[in-house]
């Protein structure tokens, strides 16, 4: 299962020059890095990242986490995958730009929005 991580590309390209990624403010502050399923991600990017552009989604093979890799109670009662610990980067399966289309809202990848339909 791949679970995704809506970043902002100067973060993600600091993540890929360290070899691993710690998580942004928000996750260092929170004490996990937040993740959103396939059917999460867009009310994730609605919510949290409205009009920002220059956006990455970044899709991460659970299974490759572990045990640091917890499925928790959060919005509206919904599970969401935290992880406590840094993404390793060998975990990482796809990095594609998350544009903002016409009308404001970000345009997801065609693998994704699939994998919501499923």
């Amino acid at each position: 299962m791949l679970v995704y991580k809506i970043c902002p590309r100067a973060l993600w390209r600091e993540a890929e020059a360290a070899g691993r990624f710690v998580g942004a403010p928000v996750d260092q502050a929170d004490g996990f890095i937040h993740f959103s399923t396939a059917a999460q991600a867009a009310e994730t990017a609605a919510r949290h990242f409205a009009g920002i552009d220059d956006l990455l989604l970044v899709a991460v093979e659970s299974g490759a986490l572990g045990e640091a890799l917890r499925f928790e109670p959060s919005r509206g009662g919904d599970l969401f995958p935290h992880l406590y610990g840094d993404l390793p980067l060998s975990a990482v399966r796809s990095v594609e730009p998350l544009p903002l289309g016409p009308d404001g809202r970000h345009v997801f990848p065609d693998a994704l929005t699939q994998e919501q339909g499923a």
